[in-house]
């Protein structure tokens, strides 16, 4: 059985007449096109996109985070070291950064000592060296000097001994030069206002009533106070 599709003159006397003759040329339609389903969509449709998931970082072997078993010693001796690098550092301070870090209190103790038995932590060493370095660079006063201390959580009889070592006439000597550097902003008011200015600046850096007032009257006679034209006393500010 033929299957070939019809002409298009069928049902067309005048037109098959024509294609009987030769006229006009058989064609057979052409089957219809089917276009890509790639090229099927409108030009107003858009093509979906696609999401873009970040994968996750591979996790750092190296961060004690990323550890299941954190080697809880190895980080407290790390914080130590890490603490004591370029400065002394007192047992409570180091006691307190521990603490601050979590780091349970039977292990900090153990590791304190065994920084103590080394000579990694010395408080009496500690002290000596605040000394030095406070006392003629800050003016400070014994008195001062011992609330310090006792902040930094130096034990009373470690401090009293540290103390102990400080020269009186050094110590002296360091108000003298505070007292001098403090008169040249002075020099406008009149020695009843320097005295109380002066001795309250010593009191305030630890010095006793007696040494400050003994000072400033020392340094005020030797200052040259021969033109007295223009001072004023706080009661006329």
């Amino acid at each position: 059985m033929d299957e070939r599709p019809a002409p298009d003159w069928l049902g067309d006397v005048s037109l098959g007449v024509e294609a009987w003759a030769g006229k006009t040329p058989l064609v057979e339609p052409s089957p219809p096109s089917v276009e890509p389903s790639s090229r099927r969509r409108s030009d107003g449709e858009s093509r979906p996109t696609r999401s873009r998931t970040r994968k996750p970082r591979p996790a750092d072997p190296a961060d004690p985070k990323n550890d299941p078993e954190p080697d809880h010693e190895a980080i407290a001796r790390k914080i130590l070291l890490d603490a004591l690098t370029g400065q002394a550092r007192s047992r409570k301070e180091l006691a307190d950064k521990l603490e601050k870090k979590e780091v349970p209190a039977a292990l900090a103790t153990r590791l304190l000592d065994r920084f103590e038995e080394v000579g990694l932590i010395d408080d009496e060493a500690f002290a000596k060296a605040w000394i030095a370095s406070r006392q003629p660079g800050k003016g400070l006063a014994r008195r001062a000097l011992a609330q310090e201390l006792r902040r930094k959580g130096i034990d009373d009889d470690v401090a009293r001994d540290a103390l102990d070592e400080i020269d009186p006439d050094d110590e002296r000597e360091a108000g003298r030069r505070m007292v001098r550097r403090k008169l040249r902003s002075l020099e406008r008011f009149d020695d009843q206002t320097k005295t109380r200015r002066l001795v309250g600046m010593l009191a305030r850096k630890g010095y006793g009533a007696g040494v400050a007032y003994s000072i400033v009257r020392e340094e005020l006679a030797l200052a040259d106070d021969d033109g007295t034209g223009g001072l004023v006393s706080e009661s006329d500010l």
